[in-house]
């Protein structure tokens, strides 16, 4: 892979080396558009690079500086998602202009540069996540039409699919043990999500993040037997 240079002046200077990768869409109605944005210096964002659908890969700004593609994020504990990750932002127009599968040809160069990236930084498949699992009470994307699974199975990111489990649904007003529990897993796994006991608006949106990336089947904010028992197999596999 050749990437494509389409240099963007907004970045500034990496503290410690990266450590994750956060897949974006670009959520915009061009690949053109998402790209003039991304290097306008009025904008004050950016990312490291940009994926469009015919698997063309342009870089705005070298890995070894800090881009600004996560906004107001959180992932284990740690707030300048800027600071510590690799931005990969895929053309897609999102939810806002008509949100559609990713092409083939797309997602092949995605898989090919998260390999890459993960070549030159210690990146574990626990914070290979999406700009909705980091933000998830601002954010949608990349959303639960991107492949995380396909992902997975390239040997990216994390991927359970236990058999289905019984149980009744937890959802928002709820209180209890548990809906502590539910929110001490989603802490475990990453999610800023801490334990209350009570089932509120942002656990809401984690649980609908949570469904984006690992659930597609089902976005419902409602976090069913089958939601838990995911949470519980990524957990299983050393997530925490």
């Amino acid at each position: 892979m050749t990437p494509i240079p389409a240099p963007s002046p907004n970045f500034d200077v990496r503290k410690t080396p990266p450590d994750m990768i956060v897949l974006h869409y670009t959520g915009m109605q061009t690949g053109e558009a998402a790209l003039a944005r991304l290097r306008d210096p009025e904008a004050k964002v950016s990312s490291h690079y940009v994926v469009e659908e015919d698997g063309r890969v342009f870089t705005l700004v070298a890995e070894e500086r800090r881009a600004w593609h996560a906004g107001v994020s959180s992932w284990k504990g740690e707030r300048d998602i800027n600071g510590r990750s690799v931005g990969v932002e895929i053309v897609n127009p999102g939810h806002e202009f008509g949100y559609r599968p990713f092409p083939e040809a797309q997602i092949a160069a995605v898989i090919e540069l998260v390999a890459e990236i993960r070549t030159r930084w210690t990146i574990e498949d626990g914070a290979i996540v999406g700009h909705s699992d980091v933000a998830p009470s601002r954010k949608q994307d990349p959303g639960e039409l991107f492949p995380w699974k396909r992902l997975a199975e390239a040997g990216h990111g994390l991927w359970a699919e236990p058999a289905a489990a019984p149980g009744q649904p937890i959802s928002e007003g709820e209180t209890g043990a548990a809906v502590f529990a539910l929110q001490a897993g989603f802490t475990r796994l990453g999610y800023d999500c801490a334990p209350s006991g009570t089932f509120d608006a942002h656990t809401t949106a984690v649980v609908t993040a949570f469904q984006r990336h690992w659930r597609p089947e089902r976005v419902d904010g409602i976090a069913d037997g089958e939601t838990r028992a995911r949470l519980i197999g990524l957990l299983r596999l050393g997530a925490a």
